[in-house]
């Protein structure tokens, strides 16, 4: 039996998206609320080895993005990761499921044979069938980011649950 790799993907990706947008915006309310400086939360990590919050959530996009674009042998955007407040990154949020909902879902559906090239032309690279990509790498390490963020806000005492994460679903 065969999946839907647009149902498999892109219903997803604007789940969890649009939950990050919504826990992104209780922590901006957060430091408003409690007078914190925004980028106490913006900037921090779970550990010193791992990246802040922005770059996580800059990072869960690029995948939101790239993954569905490649399955649909679109060109993947190029975002200038410059985003320093809660209102770039969900403009960020927002201008990847503009892109995301732009994308054909009979070529999706097309893809699973479709080989991907991950790090082309370097001793990492790595090819992949479209399902093995999305399920094995593309999906797990979106998922790894947003919920890191998450675990960032959380961590940091933004009053954030389950339900919070997961969104309308």
């Amino acid at each position: 039996m065969s999946i839907s790799m647009y149902s498999t993907s892109i219903p997803v990706f604007k789940q969890l998206l649009n939950a990050l947008s919504d826990v992104l915006a209780k922590a901006e309310a957060h430091v408003t609320e409690k007078k914190i400086d925004p980028n106490a939360l913006l900037q921090a990590r779970l550990f010193p080895d791992m990246f802040p919050l922005v770059r996580q959530v800059q990072i869960a996009a690029d995948f939101a993005k790239s993954v569905p674009a490649r399955l649909a042998g679109a060109e993947v955007p190029s975002y200038e990761d410059n985003e320093q407040s809660f209102a770039d990154l969900h403009a960020r949020i927002q201008k990847t499921l503009a892109f995301i909902d732009g994308l054909s879902a009979e070529k999706i559906d097309a893809s699973e044979a479709l080989e991907i090239v991950l790090r082309p032309g370097t001793p990492k690279e790595k090819k992949l069938n479209g399902q093995t990509y999305l399920l094995g790498y593309g999906l797990p390490q979106f998922f790894f980011h947003v919920t890191t963020a998450y675990d960032i806000l959380r961590h940091n005492g933004v009053e954030i649950g389950k339900r919070d994460f997961m969104g309308a679903y």
